[in-house]
């Protein structure tokens, strides 16, 4: 690890202390896992600070869990993954919280913070489900307005639920529940009868 990351796990540790559920430094990436209650505060404290001066929010996305390690994962399901950017400083920060509830997956918004999140918000919202509290403009950004369901859930079907067609009968479009049966492609493999005999080159 470059004493640089060193530095900045120590900062971490030595400002959040026990708000700080894991420091982990992996492949050169700082990550930081923190409670769902402590996350708005800390985002804030992390952007004010100077010593650690995360002027600018990069990304965000939702995970689903629900299947990671091939199904031996025991924790909670959902979870916000944000990275951050500092310039002052010259380094990065990834700051994982998880969702308390897998049912109702709901995390602090953090658009007081960095106005940049809104759209990275609508989007984790949109793909996974997860709702966060106070944003001002919570609704689907990908997805068409009446679409059911979060595609990127990992128990979503790959057809979906709906589809969508012009009824020319109506004149419009309209939803109808899927008329695509289920199946599996496997490839058929052709080969030459000779094919591996060293004898037909």
């Amino acid at each position: 690890m470059s004493a640089k990351l060193e530095a900045l796990s120590q900062k971490l540790q030595d400002q959040f202390g026990n708000q700080l559920l894991s420091l982990k430094t992996v492949l050169g990436e700082v990550t930081l896992e923190v409670a769902a209650k402590d996350y708005l505060s800390m985002m804030r404290s992390l952007r004010d600070l100077p010593e650690f001066g995360f002027e600018e929010l990069t990304d965000l996305c939702g995970v689903d869990y629900s299947a990671y390690g091939d199904g031996v994962w025991k924790g909670a399901r959902f979870a916000v993954v944000t990275h951050l950017l500092s310039i002052s400083n010259n380094w990065r920060l990834r700051v994982r919280v998880f969702a308390e509830d897998d049912d109702f997956p709901a995390v602090g918004s953090i658009t007081d913070v960095w106005a940049s999140v809104n759209w990275f918000e609508r989007e984790a919202f949109d793909l996974f489900g997860i709702a966060f509290v106070g944003h001002e403009d919570l609704r689907r950004i990908l997805t068409d307005y009446g679409f059911i369901g979060h595609p990127f859930r990992k128990d979503f079907p790959i057809s979906g639920y709906v589809e969508m067609r012009y009824d020319p009968d109506q004149g419009r479009v309209i939803y109808q529940p899927v008329t695509i049966e289920p199946r599996e492609n496997t490839p058929r493999i052709v080969r030459e009868d000779t094919y591996g005999d060293p004898a037909h080159g």
